[in-house]
């Protein structure tokens, strides 16, 4: 049925008027987009052609308001039972929230994360490159240390850039293979940083623990073991989520309150029965968060304990302070994930929740390096000997 003469509305009424002509031939069809100058004329056009008749089950709307101009989108008009698996909704693209909608603000916020970004990214390949250089820090502690910059590198690369180009583009439309790249990443990078920390406990466990063993129980074969096994295991968990969000039937909506494709925000848009997927999901974060959370804290409740065992104060000062740095970086990276989950669960304003991420996403990954060459005698001589090597040469 031709939705324009249902309505009544003929070449001089309505349509797509392109170059001065208009275009009014839209038929009927599984999904239809229509185009008015203005919001009454979209209602009218709506209510006339009888859009809305002869459905059943479920059907989601989609209104995008545009500079002169309304697009109306619908699902299917029927869906048939043996069809109710696929997709209720074509979704090719989701919508970020931003940080702001301020135009003055958005070169400001470019600035400010680019610099952020590369200060990020320099700081954490200033640390590899001095593990690298120094034959004194060829151990396990700094063999993890620098997996774990390369790790937070990849982490703030999955979500940064992306929101640089969009505010420097005034778009905030990602597609779909696009959004769920860029959670795979996400939870790529931020697995292996859970997963790294708590390789270094046991470093730091086995070191203050059991001394005497400790090169044998770090040897080369082990270390690289374990950041495989990393790197394994945060694969494996951001290929579930992968699973989990492909088998989601329908969206609500299509706007993410984030400025990244935040796991869980998407897995809240999804209309279709969610039970199995809650299920696997809270299976999945207590396996791959809650047992490397519990690894880091075993690992430290017996370093404790053997620090105080030491009879003096200023022994047990230097077995503590070859581990502050890795504690120091374990509260800031936990710490801000459990503050943007409460945030989350407490504010009602999707701008806050924006912030808190931010804090968590860019924020940490830019403060280890920071942390570790503060606090580091070793890293920071092995530092100033590379720049002083550089800028010598």
């Amino acid at each position: 049925m031709n939705i324009m003469q249902n309505a009544r509305l003929y070449d001089s009424q309505a349509g797509n008027r392109i170059a001065r002509t208009n275009i009014n031939n839209l038929r009927y069809a599984p999904d239809t987009t229509l185009n008015a100058e203005s919001k009454e004329e979209l209602k009218s056009l709506l209510m006339k052609s009888g859009f809305f008749n002869g459905y059943s089950g479920t059907c989601h709307f989609l209104i995008i308001f545009l500079p002169n101009s309304f697009l109306f989108q619908r699902c299917p008009r029927y869906v048939q039972p043996q069809n109710l698996t696929q997709n209720l909704t074509s979704v090719s693209e989701f919508f970020l929230l931003g940080l702001s909608d301020d135009p003055e603000l958005q070169p400001l916020l470019c600035v400010l994360f680019l610099s952020m970004y590369l200060i990020t990214v320099l700081g954490n390949l200033l640390i590899i490159q001095a593990v690298i250089s120094d034959s004194h820090l060829h151990t396990p502690m700094y063999f993890f240390l620098s997996n774990l910059s390369l790790a937070d590198i990849g982490f703030i690369s999955s979500t940064v850039p992306n929101m640089i180009v969009n505010i420097q583009t005034h778009s905030r439309v990602i597609s779909c293979e696009g959004c769920l790249t860029q959670m795979s990443i996400f939870i790529l990078f931020g697995g292996m940083d859970c997963t790294l920390l708590t390789a270094m406990a046991y470093d730091r466990f086995a070191a203050i623990c059991q001394p005497l063993h400790y090169t044998a129980i770090m040897n080369p074969c082990l270390c690289c073991s374990l950041v495989l096994a990393s790197f394994l295991v945060s694969l494996l968990e951001s290929q579930v989520h992968n699973l989990i969000v492909l088998q989601l039937t329908c969206f609500k909506d299509v706007e993410i309150s984030n400025f990244f494709c935040d796991p869980s925000l998407l897995h809240d848009l999804a209309c279709s029965d969610t039970v199995t997927n809650n299920i696997v999901m809270y299976f999945v974060g207590t396996i791959f968060g809650f047992l490397p959370l519990s690894g880091i804290l075993f690992s430290y409740y017996k370093i404790l304990s053997s620090i105080l065992r030491i009879p003096s104060t200023g022994g047990k000062y230097k077995a503590f302070s070859t581990c502050g740095s890795h504690l120091a970086v374990v509260c800031l990276f936990y710490g801000t994930g459990l503050g943007v989950y409460l945030i989350s669960a407490i504010s009602q304003s999707p701008r806050k929740d924006v912030t808190a991420s931010v804090v968590y996403t860019v924020v940490t990954p830019m403060l280890n390096p920071f942390i570790y060459s503060l606090r580091n005698r070793d890293i920071k001589r092995a530092m100033w000997k590379l720049l002083s090597k550089i800028i010598s040469s």
